[in-house]
């Protein structure tokens, strides 16, 4: 487990780097490149937080708070990485590219940054129902076999 807890430390200190390197990137053959090792490097993450999904739903393991702390980092970083590849799908003369640099009054903006500022909240509280539900499964799988074991 600790060498998974590491392998996810690592994935996302390399993932923000790479996402550091594409944001100073000058070409957009260069953004394109360290976009496409986002990719990959999100992939291994989502790798990880498989393996930690599995660990939750475990008996045999007790302290689960490290693995729901490490599996919501790695959500974290999938958000961002969401994020990004929309951005770079908007090919910059687009009608959605080109409204989204034209000016908006200020109403509208603020409408638009209060309307993304509720998906990213809405989005928070399903990560935390799923975590909520995952835990619910494991305590009633618990629960079920304490059960059994009681009337053997």
């Amino acid at each position: 487990m600790d060498r998974t807890y590491k392998k996810i430390q690592e994935g996302i200190e390399n993932f923000e780097d790479i996402e550091d390197k594409m944001n100073s990137a000058g070409t957009a053959a260069q953004k394109e490149k360290q976009e496409a090792d986002l990719k990959t490097q999100i992939k291994k993450l989502q790798r990880l937080r498989d393996q930690l999904k599995t660990w939750q739903t475990a008996s045999d393991i007790k302290d689960k708070a490290p693995i729901v702390e490490h599996r919501r980092l790695i959500e974290v970083q999938m958000e961002k990485f969401k994020v990004i590849e929309k951005e770079m799908k908007t090919k910059q003369y687009s009608t959605v590219g080109l409204i989204s640099h034209s000016k908006m009054d200020p109403r509208e903006q603020q409408r638009i940054a209060l309307i993304q500022w509720l998906q990213g909240k809405v989005e928070e509280l399903q990560q935390q129902v799923e975590t909520a539900e995952a835990e619910l499964e494991t305590l009633q799988a618990g629960a079920k076999k304490k059960g059994k074991a009681g009337e053997a």
